[in-house]
């Protein structure tokens, strides 16, 4: 839409269906460049991306021309038919259904740019139920256990 002007700064995070560790080493920089040019091509901008082998964290510059699930919901299941079509891993991959998103000011994305790349060290004092439910509460998101993403621990 002409003469439309916003600055929208949305950190997502979306897990493997089961919370399954699918997203290995070997294929992961791939699944992020393929989901790079999906929220490119879709007019917003992927700041940061990193991933746990059972979840992602995305920092996006969110243009409102699509719903931010619709962007989302393509992403995912553009990684998802990747990861099938490619077959790297045994059986049919899919995320779990829904994701978290979160917004920032520009003054904050310097934190959540760490955030999201330190994935791999922050996991190691806190699980990813533990970081989900406390993106939740910090944010004062309302949410019901058991449209909670399935937990396998």
């Amino acid at each position: 839409m002409a003469n439309t002007y916003t600055q929208i700064f949305i950190h997502a995070v979306f897990a493997v269906q089961g919370r399954q560790n699918l997203i290995q080493a070997d294929f992961r920089d791939e699944v992020q460049k393929y989901m790079t040019g999906i929220v490119t091509n879709l007019g917003s901008k992927l700041i940061a991306i990193n991933n746990r082998p059972d979840h992602f964290h995305l920092l996006i510059g969110y243009k409102p021309h699509i719903a931010l699930s619709e962007l989302i919901g393509k992403v995912k299941s553009g990684a998802s038919g990747l990861i099938n079509q490619k077959k790297w891993i045994q059986g049919r991959f899919e995320w779990q259904e829904g994701f978290g998103g979160f917004s920032y000011s520009t003054s904050q994305l310097d934190t959540v740019v760490r955030y999201i790349q330190n994935q791999e060290q922050h996991h190691t004092r806190k699980s990813f139920r533990e970081e989900y439910l406390e993106l939740l509460n910090e944010f004062g998101i309302p949410y019901d256990e058991k449209y909670l993403f399935r937990w396998i621990e």
